[in-house]
């Protein structure tokens, strides 16, 4: 087989000004005029034929090498189709007082989650929700704890101070953007059940 190089060598007879070098400086040829490498080719090339973009590293590469995939446009792995949101942003928070005397407030978290499809919603959860949303987590994932992030620090003293809150606020958003954005756990009952109940 000729490959396309060598189909414009034979075209032009060589010689710097003749067709030859004036096919060798087109971007066009005709599919029947190329050849591919036998390697491209697998045992039922007439029945099943795969462009170059869609060749898989998996084909060529040994078993066990590293490879960088593209998770957005994979359209064979499922772990993928879990992923359903795009962002996850913690934007406000509200300290609610259970009495005049403070007794029993807590502060309440906003959550705004942008979805793929470009919408919005807004879910408010208090730390003791993270918290349970964590432990199960470790629960139903056993083998992927070091994937779950732990939560920011309890503090009895400085619980309603803004900067405090300002830091709980940072960690905690990073907690579920690791979780909501993981494929493994954006899936899972266990974060249905705390974004919707």
């Amino acid at each position: 087989m000729a490959s396309a190089v060598d189909t414009h060598r034979a075209g032009g007879g060589g010689g710097g000004g003749g067709e030859g070098a004036r096919m060798a400086g087109s971007s066009t040829l005709s599919p029947s005029s190329v050849a591919s490498p036998p390697y491209w080719l697998n045992s039922r090339a007439h029945t099943h034929q795969r462009s170059a973009s869609s060749l898989s590293a998996d084909s060529v590469l040994p078993a066990g090498a590293i490879t960088l995939r593209d998770n957005d446009t994979s359209e064979h792995d499922d772990r993928n189709a879990a992923c359903w949101a795009k962002s996850v942003e913690i934007v406000d928070y509200t300290t609610v007082n259970g009495s005049a005397t403070s007794i029993g407030a807590f502060v309440v978290w906003t959550v705004r989650v942008e979805t793929l499809t470009g919408s919005y919603m807004n879910i408010r959860k208090r730390y003791s929700e993270f918290d349970e949303l964590r432990r199960q987590l470790i629960q139903s994932f056993p083998n992927s704890e070091a994937a779950v992030p732990v939560l920011p620090p309890k503090s009895v003293i400085s619980k309603f101070r803004p900067k405090f809150l300002d830091k709980r606020r940072a960690g905690l958003q990073y907690f579920l953007n690791c979780i909501m954005l993981n494929p493994e756990f954006s899936g899972s009952p266990v974060l249905k059940e705390f974004l919707f109940r």
